[in-house]
């Protein structure tokens, strides 16, 4: 449905990539504890940051191919142009082995600004992560020229056609009652991510039953009619 590419330097890509990821690419489970709001991702968080370091720190950046992450319904899947040190295996990688970054000066700044809190443990962070959440461990292999991790989600990510269509009901019935309200406003009623609901007005826009009229503030909903 989307795909974007992020630039700069490589500690604003490390911060877009992951913003992206959590806020237009996935959409989280959302509970309660009390009156605590719990928003929980198909994918442990801290193990995407570190696969995503991890990438950044081994890419061979003198071949000019981007880091390439590809986001499904139920795994992610995160591939880089890197390479194994000489004579290592995807089995030696999953052991405890000593630390040898294709890009030591980079794996030394990220270290030096704590965005890495060692050398040499990326992947056993990442499983780690991955226990903790309760999901699988990320698959790794080394067979298409780079370096894939892929992800399994620890559930589906895709709302159930049952769930859409009454969030969708539910976002008419409050345009219906308040023309202007916003979008903020829809996401704390309905208790799903603002993303969440930006992603259900622009089904509803496609589908030619709701419009928007003027600008995002001091505008107005106008429902048109269902698309026959």
């Amino acid at each position: 449905m989307y795909q974007d590419e992020v630039h700069g330097n490589l500690f604003q890509q490390a911060d877009k990539t992951l913003d992206l990821l959590l806020t237009k690419y996935m959409r989280a489970n959302i509970s309660y504890e009390g009156i605590t709001r719990v928003e929980k991702y198909p994918f442990p968080k801290n193990a995407l940051r570190e696969a995503l370091l991890n990438a950044i720190v081994h890419k061979d950046y003198s071949s000019g191919v981007p880091i390439q992450i590809s986001v499904y319904e139920d795994k992610i899947i995160f591939w880089n142009d890197g390479h194994l040190p000489e004579n290592w295996t995807v089995k030696q990688l999953l052991e405890k082995h000593p630390s040898k970054p294709y890009n030591p000066l980079i794996a030394n700044v990220f270290f030096r600004t704590g965005l890495i809190e060692s050398w040499g443990r990326g992947i056993e962070k990442i499983n780690i992560e991955c226990k903790l959440a309760g999901v699988p461990a990320p698959r790794i292999n080394y067979d298409f020229a780079g370096l894939m991790i892929t992800f399994k989600a620890r559930g589906k990510s895709k709302m159930p056609a049952e769930t859409r269509e009454k969030t969708r009901e539910k976002i008419l019935k409050l345009i219906l009652e308040d023309s202007s309200v916003s979008t903020e406003e829809m996401s704390k009623r309905i208790g799903i991510t603002k993303k969440g609901i930006e992603w259900q007005i622009m089904r509803l826009k496609k589908d030619g039953i709701l419009q928007r009229i003027g600008p995002a503030k001091g505008g107005y909903w106008e429902i048109i009619g269902k698309k026959s």
